[in-house]
Parts: structure tokens; sequence; C-alpha cells
């Protein structure tokens, strides 16, 4: 029997509101170990704000600490269903270059799934190999200069 995303996803998550700091955020992801955090407004995710939206979109252009998550934000995300087959998240992860996707059920945020949540089943580690292959397609650096 295939197994659900709700069986293997994270429950226990924190979201932010599109008002919340990327200080708040960051503030977070420090206290959770967490690298990603669904932006929930009226209880429907509107977005996700990551390490890396922080580090690329508001620290590198100088953006002040208390900016809104949502100028940060990756707005339209693709987000899953809690009985949706593991194999079918794993092929969208792949297909459309995602680490984390958010679970929602009834418009509501009930979990997350990461890729690294598929490589710790055992069942799942070439589908978590293929995925990770898929999304690190490496990126030619732009207009390096030392």
């Amino acid at each position: 029997m295939a197994q659900k995303v709700n069986e293997i996803m994270t429950r226990n998550i924190v979201t932010l509101n599109p008002q919340e700091t990327i200080q708040e955020a960051a503030q977070l992801m420090n206290q959770h170990n967490i690298g990603a955090i669904p932006v929930v407004e009226n209880g429907e995710v509107c977005g996700v704000i990551t390490d890396r939206d922080i580090t690329i979109r508001a620290t590198s252009s100088g953006l002040p600490t208390n900016t809104p998550v949502s100028q940060c934000m990756t707005e339209g995300v693709t987000v899953v269903r809690p009985d949706m087959d593991v194999h079918e998240a794993a092929n969208l992860m792949a297909r459309e270059q995602i680490r984390r996707l958010p679970v929602v059920e009834n418009n509501q945020v009930v979990g997350m799934l990461a890729i690294g949540d598929l490589a710790e089943q055992n069942i799942y580690q070439n589908e978590a190999g293929d995925a990770l292959s898929s999304i690190s397609t490496p990126a030619r650096p732009d207009n390096i200069s030392h």
C-alpha cells in the first residue's frame, strides 16, 4: 500500500504572517533549526520565506531587518495534500525543483514535507536522490569577480 504524505511530513511547524519581519523569520529559523517557514494570511498559505530568500532578496540588497517577510518571500508556492501519495510528492519536487512543500488541508497548513523527510525513509531514498539531482542542477554563477 502506498504511503501518504501525512505519514512522513513534519506536523508541528511554525508559520509567519506577511507583516512579520525578516529578523523574526531568521530568529525562528535559528530557534527551530529550519530553513523555510510558510507564510500564512487569514489561515491560508500565501508564500514561503526561506533562509535563501532572506540572504538574496534582503541582506544582499541592504534591506533593514524590520522589512516585512512579504517583501522577500516566494509567492505562488506549490502545496500538497496530506493524502497525496509520497511518490507523487517526490516527483512533484523533482519536476518543480523544490526542496520543501507546505501540506495543506481544507485551506489550512497542517505540515511541511521536505526532501529530507523522503531521504529518512529507506523506501524513498532513490526518489529523494532523483528529486535532489533535479533540484541541484548546477547554475552558472553570474558576474563573479574577485
